[in-house]
């Protein structure tokens, strides 16, 4: 193997590596923060549909300030911008230490603006550093996104345990960003982003395309039930009568099942020549495992922990992955990903403040279940569009099309 040969493999391991550790720090702030639950309100007095804004906050600015990425990657870098994305994380988990409502309120909205503008960063540098594998690339680190969530749900309870308050153990997870911050900036690839080919065309061209919609409900619909389980699944599980560290660690589990799923995904993705079946299924499976878990019998409970981590972790990765298989290069794929997870976490937002008034009215889980059950329709509605092999591309007007 030639030195060249070896320095590229090298540099691509390091970023594969780098985008492994960003993308760990992008779920802890959501996930760490539904198994105490209980005790922030039995601390703080707020009222189910206050606890219901506090965990709708961090997704609807998931969806407010996803769409800044493009422009602060044209003005800073991309790698500045993630940069200073996982700053605000950082402080912004730091902040709901501070064992006071308001800094609570206001260090989760500072972690969801920096998740959204991270999060909408790495499809781009991924089609960027590796244009052929773009897709696979994204099962790798949507593996790292599960996995942080996995651990943000599993081990909440034991840190709050271990350090003496629950407000210490989600301040905490700032720890991890910075570790991120710090190897980001040391080792991140540097690339002169005008040397780069083609075009990118405009956020408004790119919003006339069906095809951007498309990709953009399925994400929400997706992600709306994705941050259900983030933010409600162990209150959901305690009011079916298992323990409350039992529903964390249920909730912990299924969300380490989505891991192999995540990566799965792409690999199955290949196999046809769209995206549809395997779309479909993870989504039915999404289906299965909340029937299960809130309405099957108690005996059925890990299935269901199961069928639901395959299938959110499946959902969630292709829903990324379609990003970078439905454009043509890497500048659409940042302008994609900041109206897909613009769009799609603003909608995805009302799926945990819809759990927090239903819960606030008492409907039960008969009709939550229900609900949840129709978002999962609705999201193979729209999957049976996106999945389709279309691309959204430059034309040699330098306008935007779908071919």
């Amino acid at each position: 193997m030639t030195a060249d040969r070896r320095g590229s493999t090298f540099s691509l391991g390091l970023f594969i590596s780098l985008m492994v550790l960003v993308g760990l720090n992008l779920r802890p702030a959501l996930s760490s923060l539904a198994p105490v639950l209980t005790r922030v309100q039995q601390d703080t007095g707020l009222s189910p549909l206050a606890i219901g804004t506090l965990t709708t906050l961090p997704v609807l600015c998931l969806g407010l300030f996803a769409p800044m990425a493009p422009w602060l990657a044209k003005r800073l870098g991309p790698e500045r911008a993630l940069a200073a994305g996982l700053i605000l994380l950082a402080v912004g988990l730091a902040l709901r230490g501070i064992p006071v409502v308001a800094t609570l309120f206001i260090g989760t909205l500072m972690a969801g603006a920096a998740i959204g503008v991270a999060g909408t960063l790495l499809p781009a540098l991924v089609k960027r550093e590796l244009p052929a594998g773009a897709d696979l690339m994204t099962g790798v680190y949507t593996m790292a996104l599960c996995l942080g969530g996995a651990l943000g749900a599993g081990l909440s309870i034991p840190l709050a345990d271990w350090l003496g308050a629950w407000h210490l153990g989600l301040a905490s997870w700032s720890a991890l960003a910075l570790i991120a911050l710090v190897a980001w900036q040391t080792l991140a690839p540097r690339r002169d982003e005008t040397a780069l080919p083609g075009g990118g065309g405009s956020m408004r061209a790119v919003l006339t395309q069906p095809l951007a919609w498309q990709v953009m409900l399925m994400m929400g619909l997706q992600s709306s039930l994705a941050y259900i389980v983030f933010g409600w699944l162990p209150t959901l599980l305690v009011a079916r009568g298992y323990g409350e560290a039992e529903a964390g660690w249920m909730m912990g589990a299924s969300v380490m099942v989505q891991l192999p799923a995540a990566l799965a995904a792409p690999w199955l993705a290949r196999l046809g020549r769209d995206q549809r079946p395997v779309l479909l299924l993870v989504l039915a499976l999404v289906a299965s495992g909340f029937w299960l878990l809130l309405q099957g019998a108690s005996s059925l409970r890990w299935i269901g922990v199961v069928l639901l981590g395959l299938g959110q972790g499946g959902s969630f990765s292709l829903a990324l992955t379609l990003i970078v298989l439905r454009t043509g290069n890497s500048r659409l794929a940042g302008k994609l990903s900041g109206l897909a997870q613009g769009g799609g976490y603003t909608l995805a937002a009302m799926g945990p403040l819809g759990v927090g008034v239903m819960l606030q009215l008492d409907l039960g889980l008969g009709i939550i279940t229900g609900v949840l059950l129709a978002i999962c329709a609705l999201a193979a509605t729209f999957a049976l569009f996106a999945g389709r092999n279309r691309r959204l591309e430059i034309d040699n007007d330098g306008q935007v099309v779908t071919r």
